[in-house]
């Protein structure tokens, strides 16, 4: 049997590595990964022949509700850039802090956090606020090999960061495990690590420009435009959020996809510029569907390998590996399962692992939360580098990708060390789950 399992993996691996040498996207690789996987399976029975294609329909919805989140997040972040709201928040950061180096860079850092964090995906915030935000930190003094690898970490962690981690999301999903509880966890961490980030990477100045000519280069905003415009819509979603928590018998749970629509609705009837949000709507799933596609993907391989039985040897193979050795390969990994996979990875080695640690009495919550921490980093490796390659092409960053991806290096070990101690030390950190809920 194991035999068995182990030709169909080796399958699965031929026909995604002989798909990515005939340079197809991620997504149809890993699709010619599953069709393969079944295709193989269908030989032992597993599954039987007329039921390949049910499953393969069937993984396809697995992530059905991680898709309308990121579809309806991403449309509400579109609608307050599309009406001024960025480059708004930008122009006043500049405005009232150029001379105030801590606050602008901490400031920058949160406009770069928010579209990833509620979104879950860093390649949103880079889509979004990254080219003004590259300007600000250009303005700042910073060159751009440093802009490029400060949007890079941001970014990353800003797609860890709460409430939309798709990581976390796609594990919850594959191990049963309720996706609440997250806050606390990733939020502090991601927090220090981005100040951190912005810190080293920002402090020093190599070059200064006048603040009024700074001003004039920036981009011109709707002069209607104002705080409460920019504000007012994300105080809807969030106060969305709290309202079933603090009213829990008293407050329907609307859930994410329509919070983030009710937001997106005040944002656009608050704009101070007319925008056609049918085109709005239709451009932006557009440039979504390859991150949607990942989703479709990742669930039909999710399928395809619980059915022949290579998830379970996966699980195996993690369970069998010793406990020392499992924490210190997290380091590597996680990031090149990433830089592979994208968010399928998480579903071929975040679920087993999650079991796995929680069934040794570590705590699933903060452990996975740790993991999270470490996915990001594998986005700027190749062949996807997603976030790595918009981080040097919204920097307008000239030099080599190597250089820029070296630039990083101080923030990637923290954040790789400060991501393996939450997984070792998760059980004596679950207060920060309890405090989250």
């Amino acid at each position: 049997m194991q035999i068995q399992i182990g030709i169909i993996l080796v399958v699965m691996i031929a026909a995604y590595v002989l798909a990515k040498a005939k340079k197809l996207s991620v997504e149809i690789s890993m699709l010619a990964a599953a069709v393969a996987g079944g295709v193989a399976g269908v030989f032992v029975q597993t599954p039987p022949a007329g039921q390949l294609a049910r499953h393969l329909i069937e993984g396809s919805f697995t992530y059905l509700d991680v898709i309308l989140v990121f579809s309806t997040a991403t449309i509400f972040m579109a609608i307050v850039n599309e009406s001024g709201g960025v480059n708004y928040v930008v122009r006043v950061t500049i405005k009232y802090f150029y001379n105030l180096r801590i606050i602008a860079l901490l400031l920058l850092m949160f406009i770069i956090l928010i579209p990833g964090a509620l979104t879950g995906a860093g390649s949103v915030s880079l889509l979004v606020v990254g080219a003004p935000t590259a300007l600000a930190l250009g303005y700042l003094g910073i060159p751009n090999r440093k802009v490029a690898a400060i949007l890079f970490i941001v970014a990353g962690l800003s797609a860890a960061a709460p409430p939309v981690n798709i990581w976390a999301m796609i594990t919850c999903a594959g191990t049963a495990i309720p996706y609440v509880g997250f806050e606390l966890p990733l939020a502090i961490p991601v927090l220090i690590l981005g100040i951190f980030t912005m810190l080293t990477l920002g402090w020093k100045r190599e070059s200064r420009m006048d603040k009024q000519a700074v001003l004039q280069e920036m981009p011109e905003v709707p002069a209607k435009m104002s705080w409460w415009r920019v504000l007012l819509p994300f105080l809807v979603f969030f106060g969305l959020v709290i309202a079933y928590r603090i009213w829990p018998f008293d407050v329907p749970i609307l859930g994410l996809p329509l919070q983030f629509v009710a937001a997106a609705l005040v944002a656009w009837l608050l704009s101070p510029k007319k925008i056609n949000i049918l085109k709005l709507s239709s451009d932006t799933m557009r440039r979504l569907l390859p991150l949607l596609a990942t989703m479709v993907v990742v669930g039909m391989l999710q399928q395809i390998m619980t059915i022949t039985g290579v998830r379970g040897m996966l699980s195996y193979a993690v369970i069998s590996t010793p406990l020392i050795l499992l924490f210190i390969s997290l380091a590597i990994v996680i990031p090149v399962s990433e830089g592979v996979l994208t968010y399928g990875a998480a579903a071929i080695l975040g679920i087993p692992l999650i079991w796995f640690l929680d069934s040794i009495g570590l705590h699933a919550t903060v452990a996975l939360s740790g993991l999270s921490l470490l996915w990001p980093l594998g986005d700027g490796l190749p062949p996807t580098a997603l976030i790595g390659r918009l981080s040097v092409m919204v920097s307008d960053y000239k030099g080599s990708y190597w250089s820029f991806l070296k630039s990083t290096w101080l923030p990637w070990i923290v954040i790789t060390v400060v991501g393996i101690l939450m997984v070792v030390f998760s059980a004596k950190l679950d207060f920060l789950v309890r405090w989250s809920m």
